[in-house]
């Protein structure tokens, strides 16, 4: 059996701003650094085989901080990279929502039909971080976390759950909140979703 952590990064400016991150490289606040090394200490007490990271240092500031625990070197992956969201990128929602009136009604509504102007279709990151957890569950045997940003998490979520991206907006994650599946008989299961209870 195989057990994978999903664990969002914690918390930057731009998060409490809600602006459209996507792959500018923000690096975490200092409440986000704290969250981080209160996910690190919640996770050091397992047995952890593996730790994979977003390229992005928001990710991987996160991700060191819960390797360093296990003496474990962090993988960094481009399938763990947020959403590309182009235009968009750098925006507060409420510009885009200004800008692309019609878009963002859509991407508020219908997620999975949105191509971000010069950015990602759901479909493409789906994609791209399926194939990780696919390497995943055939490289390992016990528990591994993979670290990377809520858009990408909510995906991997509905896919792992056999869901169309359409539920995306259906699956809240909260800053360095931690979804848990574990993986067996050619089947994932849902074992605990959005733990933030460490950060209390």
């Amino acid at each position: 059996m195989t057990e994978i952590i999903l664990a969002r990064h914690g918390e930057t400016e731009w998060n409490v701003k809600d602006i459209f991150r996507g792959l500018a490289d923000i690096a975490l606040s200092d409440n986000g650094l704290k969250q981080a090394e209160k996910l690190a200490r919640y996770l050091s007490s397992q047995k952890i085989e593996a730790v994979y990271s977003s390229p992005l240092q928001r990710a991987r500031q996160t991700a060191e901080l819960i390797a360093r625990h296990h003496r474990l070197d962090v993988l960094v992956t481009p399938g763990l990279i947020d959403v590309n969201y182009g235009e968009w990128q750098g925006l507060l929602a409420t510009q885009v929502q200004e800008k692309y009136p019609e878009l963002y009604t859509l991407w508020s509504n219908q997620p999975q039909r949105v191509r971000i102007p010069g950015g990602d279709r759901l479909s493409q990151v789906r994609r791209r971080s399926r194939a990780v957890v696919a390497e995943v569950i055939n490289k390992y045997s016990g528990t591994v976390v993979l670290v990377s940003h809520r858009a990408v998490n909510q995906v991997l979520i509905c896919a792992l759950l056999g869901l169309s991206t359409s539920h995306f907006w259906n699956v809240k994650l909260d800053v360095a909140g931690t979804t848990t599946f574990t993986y067996e008989n050619d089947r994932f299961v849902l074992v605990e979703h959005n733990n933030t209870s460490y950060l209390r």
